[in-house]
């Protein structure tokens, strides 16, 4: 039986040592999650959005 307060999550990439994750939050926002290591960075979505454009200019 599912509980309506969890969030829904989504591996969106992983690797040995990181995984980013979104989760549809209850409320309806979408939070994106990035881990590295022992370390996890969380965003909203136009933080998301601004952080994957920050990566483009550096690949």
């Amino acid at each position: 039986m599912s509980n309506a307060s969890e969030p829904i999550t989504k591996t969106l990439a992983e690797t040995e040592n990181y995984v980013i994750w979104q989760a549809e939050e209850p409320d309806g926002e979408t939070t994106y999650y990035l881990q590295l290591n022992n370390v996890t960075i969380n965003f909203f979505s136009e933080e998301w959005e601004e952080f994957k454009s920050l990566v483009k200019l550096i690949v």
